[in-house]
């Protein structure tokens, strides 16, 4: 392999390394002054963690979208939430069984699946994803987080406040840190696997489905297991779907509000795949109210089908 590719490589996993570690940083100084602030852990979870386990695919998407790398933008994305639905559900799902609360069913996993549609929608319009359209997905998030945060003070624990972790002036030094770590990170793996790609002669859009898709998605993959580890099974569904929600409405809506994103026709097929994938998921858990092994085969199954098909595609 050319030194200048293992060179990229080795940049394109410290980036990695800076995106994942500044997440934590964020979340854990974000989460530490809003116990300071006594804001309830619920809302907290539902907000600020939901926000920073996307940061990563933010950081590359937004960084994307700036230089001018739009595939890389949108790809990300594509590639982000299909390694999270088949993948992460895939994986948890053989280690254990998956229980679906019957709020999930009702009301985030059919949220997921209208939105969805409605980026394929922006898409089929007029092939491109405008500033305004951007912007609409901003307010749908805006709105969505309002009624959580409604919903969750309905709860009867809404009004549970964590420990904070650290003092102010400490809580403030991880989130500066963090997002530091994040916005370096951002920039190392958009010119790294830029680079990789012009060297290998592979896509930016083939690139953004596979290699940095997957190293973005890492945060949803360890949190997932992690709580799996812990018997938290209900906190891996709620982990994926939050976080797929947040790469469509803030990820996709940030960049494309920045700079309007011109889409190959080429994408609309890995949309309507994602699509389908949201839908087939909703399918398998109102079926029987949860996620089993077999489930679990069909979508990492799916996944490599997928990753053979993008590749293959090239």
């Amino acid at each position: 392999m050319d030194a200048g590719i293992i060179i990229q490589v080795v940049l394109l996993i410290i980036g990695f390394v800076f995106l994942i570690k500044g997440s934590d940083f964020f979340v854990d100084g974000a989460s530490s002054i809003a116990s300071l602030l006594k804001i309830p852990t619920i809302i907290v979870g539902l907000t600020i963690v939901a926000l920073g386990t996307s940061a990563p695919e933010a950081a590359v998407s937004i960084t994307s979208s700036l230089t001018g790398s739009n595939a890389l933008a949108v790809s990300n994305v594509i590639g982000s939430n299909l390694f999270n639905m088949l993948m992460v559900i895939g994986i948890a799902a053989l280690l254990s069984e998956l229980l679906m609360e019957k709020s999930v069913l009702e009301k985030d996993l059919p949220f997921l699946v209208g939105i969805t549609l409605l980026w394929a929608v922006f898409i089929i319009i007029g092939w491109d994803i405008t500033n305004i359209e951007g912007i609409i997905l901003l307010l749908i998030l805006v709105a969505y987080i309002f009624y959580l945060v409604r919903d969750a003070k309905k709860s009867s624990g809404s009004d549970e406040v964590e420990e904070p972790k650290f003092t102010l002036p400490k809580s403030i030094i991880f989130i500066l840190v963090g997002l530091a770590g994040i916005i370096i990170g951002g920039d190392l793996v958009v010119d790294s696997a830029s680079a990789i790609a012009i060297a290998l002669g592979m896509s930016e859009t083939l690139v953004g489905l596979t290699i940095v898709a997957i190293g973005t998605s890492l945060p949803e993959l360890v949190t997932s297991i992690t709580a799996l580890k812990k018997g938290e099974n209900q906190l891996v569904i709620g982990n994926v779907i939050g976080s797929n929600i947040f790469n469509i409405l803030f990820v996709l809506g940030a960049s494309s509000a920045i700079s309007a994103i011109p889409l190959d026709s080429s994408l609309l097929i890995d949309v309507l795949f994602m699509f389908a994938v949201t839908v087939l998921c909703f399918i398998f858990g109102k079926t029987q109210d949860k996620y089993d092994k077999k489930e679990g085969v069909i979508l990492i199954a799916l996944f490599i089908a997928y990753m053979a098909f993008a590749i293959l595609r090239n």
